[in-house]
Protein backbone atom coordinates (compact mmCIF):
# COMPACT_ATOMS: atom_id res chain seq x y z
CA UNK A 1 0.00 0.00 0.00
CA UNK A 2 1.00 3.50 -1.06
CA UNK A 3 1.00 5.91 2.01
CA UNK A 4 0.20 9.41 0.85
CA UNK A 5 1.13 12.94 2.89
CA UNK A 6 -2.35 12.46 4.47
CA UNK A 7 -2.01 9.17 5.71
CA UNK A 8 1.31 9.85 7.51
CA UNK A 9 0.01 13.00 9.19
CA UNK A 10 -2.79 11.25 10.85
CA UNK A 11 -1.00 8.19 11.92
CA UNK A 12 1.85 10.16 13.52
CA UNK A 13 -1.48 11.99 15.31
CA UNK A 14 -2.11 8.51 16.35
CA UNK A 15 1.20 7.75 17.96
CA UNK A 16 1.02 11.26 19.43
CA UNK A 17 -1.91 10.16 21.49
CA UNK A 18 -1.01 6.51 22.09
CA UNK A 19 2.43 8.10 23.64
CA UNK A 20 1.05 10.84 26.38
CA UNK A 21 -0.62 7.98 28.23
CA UNK A 22 -3.47 5.38 29.22
CA UNK A 23 -6.71 6.48 29.68
CA UNK A 24 -7.99 6.77 33.35
CA UNK A 25 -9.78 3.31 32.16
CA UNK A 26 -13.62 2.56 32.97
CA UNK A 27 -16.14 -0.43 32.34
CA UNK A 28 -18.83 2.04 30.97
CA UNK A 29 -20.36 -0.20 29.06
CA UNK A 30 -23.51 1.85 28.59
CA UNK A 31 -26.14 1.00 25.87
CA UNK A 32 -24.51 1.66 22.74
CA UNK A 33 -26.53 3.41 20.12
CA UNK A 34 -26.62 2.61 16.72
CA UNK A 35 -23.40 3.73 15.06
CA UNK A 36 -23.69 6.82 13.00
CA UNK A 37 -22.74 8.02 9.59
CA UNK A 38 -21.97 10.85 7.68
CA UNK A 39 -19.14 14.07 7.18
CA UNK A 40 -16.69 14.81 9.65
CA UNK A 41 -18.88 17.76 10.16
CA UNK A 42 -22.24 15.99 11.15
CA UNK A 43 -19.89 13.07 13.09
CA UNK A 44 -18.60 16.01 15.00
CA UNK A 45 -21.80 17.66 15.91
CA UNK A 46 -23.09 14.34 16.99
CA UNK A 47 -19.89 13.99 19.76
CA UNK A 48 -20.55 17.73 20.36
CA UNK A 49 -17.16 18.84 19.00
CA UNK A 50 -15.85 21.99 17.17
CA UNK A 51 -13.28 20.12 14.69
CA UNK A 52 -9.87 21.95 14.01
CA UNK A 53 -9.48 20.75 10.97
CA UNK A 54 -5.62 19.30 9.79
CA UNK A 55 -6.34 17.17 6.83
CA UNK A 56 -8.94 17.65 4.03
CA UNK A 57 -8.38 15.68 0.90
CA UNK A 58 -10.35 13.18 -1.17
CA UNK A 59 -9.63 10.03 0.68
CA UNK A 60 -9.03 11.05 4.04
CA UNK A 61 -10.21 13.87 6.33
CA UNK A 62 -8.83 14.46 10.07
CA UNK A 63 -9.92 17.37 12.64
CA UNK A 64 -8.62 17.38 16.24
CA UNK A 65 -11.66 17.68 18.56
CA UNK A 66 -11.33 18.58 22.64
CA UNK A 67 -14.09 16.60 25.07
CA UNK A 68 -13.12 18.41 28.33
CA UNK A 69 -9.14 18.15 28.88
CA UNK A 70 -8.78 15.75 26.53
CA UNK A 71 -8.26 15.61 22.66
CA UNK A 72 -9.15 13.13 20.21
CA UNK A 73 -8.84 12.73 16.27
CA UNK A 74 -11.95 12.15 14.23
CA UNK A 75 -11.16 10.97 10.73
CA UNK A 76 -13.72 10.16 7.99
CA UNK A 77 -12.69 8.18 4.55
CA UNK A 78 -13.48 7.51 1.22
CA UNK A 79 -14.00 4.09 0.93
CA UNK A 80 -14.42 0.99 3.36
CA UNK A 81 -10.92 -0.40 2.33
CA UNK A 82 -8.82 2.85 3.32
CA UNK A 83 -10.18 2.95 6.49
CA UNK A 84 -9.54 -0.76 6.99
CA UNK A 85 -5.64 0.03 5.82
CA UNK A 86 -5.30 3.17 7.90
CA UNK A 87 -6.65 1.30 10.72
CA UNK A 88 -4.39 -1.68 10.79
CA UNK A 89 -1.24 0.45 10.18
CA UNK A 90 -2.05 2.68 13.00
CA UNK A 91 -3.20 0.06 15.56
CA UNK A 92 0.90 -0.56 15.60
CA UNK A 93 0.76 2.40 17.61
CA UNK A 94 -0.91 1.60 20.44
CA UNK A 95 -4.22 3.36 21.67
CA UNK A 96 -7.67 3.04 20.94
CA UNK A 97 -10.21 3.06 18.17
CA UNK A 98 -13.49 3.83 17.91
CA UNK A 99 -14.54 2.57 14.50
CA UNK A 100 -17.74 3.18 12.62
CA UNK A 101 -18.42 3.05 8.75
CA UNK A 102 -15.91 5.16 6.82
CA UNK A 103 -14.54 6.96 10.45
CA UNK A 104 -12.98 6.52 13.24
CA UNK A 105 -12.29 8.28 16.09
CA UNK A 106 -8.30 7.68 17.77
CA UNK A 107 -7.96 8.86 21.44
CA UNK A 108 -7.19 7.36 25.02
CA UNK A 109 -9.66 4.47 26.92
CA UNK A 110 -12.26 6.62 28.72
CA UNK A 111 -12.37 9.53 25.65
CA UNK A 112 -13.31 6.94 22.98
CA UNK A 113 -15.72 4.76 25.41
CA UNK A 114 -17.49 8.05 26.17
CA UNK A 115 -17.47 8.99 22.51
CA UNK A 116 -19.09 5.42 22.04
CA UNK A 117 -22.45 6.64 23.74
CA UNK A 118 -22.83 9.23 21.54
CA UNK A 119 -21.95 7.88 18.05
CA UNK A 120 -21.94 4.38 18.66
CA UNK A 121 -19.45 1.79 16.72
CA UNK A 122 -16.82 -0.42 17.95
CA UNK A 123 -13.84 -0.39 19.86
CA UNK A 124 -10.81 -1.64 19.05
CA UNK A 125 -7.36 -1.72 20.70
CA UNK A 126 -4.13 -1.07 19.25
CA UNK A 127 -0.53 -3.45 19.94
CA UNK A 128 1.67 -1.43 22.15
CA UNK A 129 5.18 -2.88 21.21
CA UNK A 130 6.67 -0.05 23.31
CA UNK A 131 6.58 -1.89 26.57
CA UNK A 132 6.39 1.46 28.70
CA UNK A 133 2.92 2.10 31.43
CA UNK A 134 1.45 -1.11 30.15
CA UNK A 135 0.74 -3.23 33.01
CA UNK A 136 0.90 -7.21 32.95
CA UNK A 137 3.58 -8.21 29.62
CA UNK A 138 6.30 -5.58 30.02
CA UNK A 139 8.38 -6.89 32.50
CA UNK A 140 11.43 -9.07 31.59
CA UNK A 141 11.60 -12.92 31.68
CA UNK A 142 14.30 -14.66 33.48
CA UNK A 143 14.80 -17.88 32.96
Amino acid sequence: MRLTRPMLALTGAVAVLALAGCGSGGDQEAEVPQTATGSLEHLAAVAKCDPNMQTDADTIRQAICKTGKEKYILATFATDRGQREWINQAKDYGGYYLVGRKWVAVGHEDVVAALRGELGGDIEIGTDHSGGHSGGHSASHQG
